[in-house]
């Protein structure tokens, strides 16, 4: 185990690293530049350059690179010429926000998503498989921010029963004294979730269905909840735990999208703006905890591969 652990951290500090290349030099080409955007059209060449100059922007990209590494090793990820404050107390705001947020609706789809995908497996080919597979379908395909301006439409501005909004407090307990803002963006990023893990239970229970453990039991007599609950459930999971581990980046893209719509102040609008604005230091500090999340959620799904089957050892 612990040589597994050394050699799959080694990795992840090879993604990490790879990633943050990518998307340094990805925001670097890209037209414009944080200069324009933060001191306006009417600034001066000279006000641009000068801004150019005091951040650094003068030197070569592997330079650049380097000093950003060197602070990311110190626990300084910049500063956000934007907000006029440190990327690292910026995310130390919003992030427990987003964490909530995206939290939720994982609680979400694995409360619906496991249960749902186990019964579509016992009945199926029957109606209630039919209907619910089709439901996933739809559910899955559509976009999140138009399945969000549907449930604004439909829930917020039509019938009125939930805010268009989501909550604006500044901090985690604020936004959890408004449990009603939080039902639609949860719903939102649950709702694609829950049809993803439905339908991977349902195949994996299938295929569980017919081995010789299932019959055995069967024959024994053992009762048919308990056969689910006890056998059939436990081996059908696994596969969910790495789908689990994987789907962190997408549902936490999705917040990006989410956060947007709802106005919900997190990690995801607070990317969203520093796009907008070119604010590089804030871009590359949500990276950087994008990656990390990416590959300790991959890690921690490994790992729980040893909980939920005995039979898979890392030697």
């Amino acid at each position: 185990m612990t040589a597994f652990l050394v050699r799959r951290l080694i990795q992840a500090f090879i993604v990490v690293i790879g990633v943050t290349i990518i998307v340094f030099a990805i925001i670097h080409v890209l037209p414009g530049g944080p200069a324009r955007a933060l001191l306006g059209p009417r600034a001066t060449p000279f006000q641009v350059e000068h801004f150019i100059v005091e951040n650094g922007y003068n030197h070569p990209l592997y330079v650049q690179y380097l000093t950003f590494l060197g602070r990311v090793v110190r626990g300084n990820l910049g500063y956000s010429y934007h907000y006029d404050q440190s990327v690292i107390s910026l995310l130390g705001e919003d992030l427990p926000k987003s964490a909530l947020l995206v939290g939720l609706a994982y609680i979400v789809a694995i409360g619906i998503g496991i249960p749902l995908g186990l019964v579509q497996a016992v009945r199926r080919n029957k109606p209630f498989d039919y209907v619910v597979t089709s439901l996933a379908l739809i559910g899955y395909s559509m976009p999140v921010f138009w399945l969000g301006i549907l449930l604004i439409l439909l829930l917020s501005v039509q019938f009125g029963l939930f805010p268009s909004e989501g909550p604006q407090g500044a901090t985690v307990w604020a936004v959890l004294q408004d449990p009603l803002g939080m039902v639609l963006p949860v719903a939102t990023l649950a709702i694609g979730t829950v049809a993803l893990f439905s339908r991977y239970m349902r195949s994996s229970a299938l295929e569980n269905l017919v081995q010789d453990y299932i019959r055995t039991a069967r024959a024994k007599g053992v009762a048919e909840p308990a056969i689910l609950r006890k056998h059939l459930l436990r081996n059908s999971v696994i596969p969910i735990i790495t789908l689990i581990g994987l789907s962190l980046p997408a549902v936490l893209s999705g917040a990006v999208v989410v956060e947007s719509v709802f106005n919900y102040p997190g990690m995801g609008l607070l990317f969203w703006n520093a796009a907008t604005t070119h604010d590089f230091p804030l871009l590359l500090g949500f990276t950087l905890v994008i990656a990390v999340a990416t590959v300790v959620g991959s890690l921690v799904a490994d790992l729980l591969y040893a909980v939920a089957d005995p039979r898979v050892r890392y030697t």
